[in-house]
């Protein structure tokens, strides 16, 4: 039952958030979407046993999303984003309204479901009582990742690297002589 409720909320988080990125203008707002889409996704890896691919999604892809939004701030020159109306009525910036609240606190949910089933996975683990599922995969990603597949590993942190470097030339203030 719990896996079930914690897959129907993902999904459909996943889906609306999605869909929410693709329709919004705003860069800002579609970032916020885009770390929704990707809590929904650490959810359905985390219904399906893979634990560690779940943790890796918000360890690493979600913290993308606030460097990525940090770029985006930093790129557009740091800009406030006030509505029209804001401006005209002379209105302090609203904390959002019932659809944002309703996305978040569905965020919320599903990341608390996400973090109570992989917790639960790992106490079951380590207390050593038989778990329903086959087990926690950590052991065995690790073990390819160190002895059978270390070229692969050391070839994607070289490429990461590289793409840290361009970012930061990307995101340097041009000299003009």
């Amino acid at each position: 039952m719990f896996l079930q409720f914690l897959f129907i909320s993902s999904a459909l988080l996943t889906i609306a958030c999605s869909i929410a990125v693709l329709i919004t203008k705003n860069l800002m707002h579609s970032c916020v979407f885009l770390l929704g889409a990707l809590v929904g996704i650490a959810g359905l890896y985390a219904t399906l046993g893979a634990d560690f691919v779940a943790v890796t999604q918000i360890m690493v892809y979600m913290g993308g999303v606030v460097i990525l939004m940090l770029f985006a701030v930093m790129l557009t020159g740091g800009k406030d984003f006030v509505s029209r109306a804001q401006n005209l009525l002379g209105l302090p910036a609203s904390m959002g309204n019932k659809w944002t609240y309703g996305v978040g606190l569905l965020v919320g949910v599903v990341f608390l479901l996400t973090n109570i089933k992989l917790i639960s996975g790992i106490t079951m683990n380590v207390a050593g009582q038989p778990s329903t599922q086959t087990g926690s995969t950590v052991n065995q990603i690790g073990h390819l990742l160190v002895k059978d597949h270390v070229l692969a590993f050391e070839i994607s942190s070289v490429l990461l690297l590289g793409a840290l470097v361009g970012a930061a030339i990307i995101a340097r203030p041009r000299k003009h002589n």
